[in-house]
């Protein structure tokens, strides 16, 4: 295990459980920094449908936003990587750092002991050859595809998860079977000692929340952004399957559907997001769970710096 001075703090849940204010106010009280776990907050002119907190409400220094331009790629490896050098960095001058987000693949790369093909890097040559033959033929072929040469990998992918079976033939290059990776992920050694702090939300009011939240991120002009991305030709990347709150409103834009229905089409997506968030966090019996149904502000700060102050002098 690697060692920091103090652990390394991480404030989780899904989406609009308010994990960004709590850390905001643990980083006010702590004077440390927080890094964002997002794999959409990194993109450049991604910021009202990703939720990225707006620059003039920034009270304390915010990394891990604003990495990339559109379309780039990224990966849990290079999250890994920026976020362990920023992490030490600021360690060895005596600064702390609070990890903030619900993308839980992120955060287990950076605080657990995972080692990454080199697929996992840029400028992979697998990787383009594979997302050329899913634009000519398609994602079901490429299952296929899959099953013919790694059937013990394809049959623990979904046939539509062209992320996963794209990476499932990375592994396979180097000689690494997906299948096998994923017996082993639940027995990682931690790479930090860390203390982790979720926040759950009862389900209907978090429904709730995802609700309003979108309403206001379309308050907030969402649209132009959507248009603005598109205007600047990344229409592949906001049409991409992760980036929830852009792809749907592209058929809106055409005039294949009417804004209520587009906007209808994002709550939903969100709420089925959150889900799968809520189900990934609550694996991991390492985290501390904090109920933000209806506890204010004050009394989730109280909770959580109780909680890292009992970690850091255990």
């Amino acid at each position: 295990m690697h060692q920091l001075l103090h652990p390394l703090i991480c404030i989780v849940g899904p989406t609009a459980s308010g994990k960004t204010d709590l850390a905001q106010a643990c980083a006010e009280s702590l004077d440390a920094a927080i890094l964002s776990a997002d794999s959409m907050q990194v993109y450049k002119g991604m910021d009202i449908g990703t939720g990225k907190i707006a620059p003039e409400e920034r009270s304390v220094t915010y990394y891990g936003l604003d990495l990339i331009e559109p379309g780039q790629p990224y990966s849990a490896s290079l999250f890994q990587s920026y976020g362990r050098d920023l992490v030490e960095q600021r360690d060895v001058q005596g600064g702390r750092t609070i990890v903030c987000g619900g993308t839980g693949f992120y955060i287990r790369a950076l605080i657990d002991d995972f080692v990454f093909p080199k697929g996992e890097q840029l400028a992979n040559p697998i990787r383009e050859y594979y997302t050329r033959f899913v634009e000519e033929k398609g994602v079901d072929a490429l299952w296929e595809e899959l099953n013919r040469s790694d059937p013990q990998s394809a049959a623990v992918i979904s046939r539509n998860d062209t992320k996963r079976i794209i990476r499932a033939f990375e592994m396979l290059d180097e000689g690494v079977h997906y299948a096998d990776q994923k017996e082993q992920f639940a027995h990682i050694e931690p790479y930090y000692q860390t203390v982790q702090i979720g926040l759950s939300v009862d389900a209907e009011v978090l429904n709730e929340r995802i609700n309003r939240r979108v309403d206001n991120m379309l308050a907030a002009g969402l649209i132009d952004e959507v248009k603005a991305l598109l205007d600047a030709g990344y229409e592949n990347a906001i049409t991409a399957s992760q980036a929830i709150g852009y792809k749907e409103f592209v058929p809106y834009l055409r005039g294949e559907c009417s804004l209520e229905e587009a906007a209808e089409q994002v709550k939903l997506s969100t709420r089925r997001y959150a889900k799968r968030q809520r189900s990934w966090f609550r694996r991991d019996m390492r985290i501390h769970w904090l109920d933000a149904t209806t506890a204010d502000a004050d009394v989730l700060l109280r909770d959580a710096l109780s909680i890292i102050r009992g970690a850091s002098h255990a």
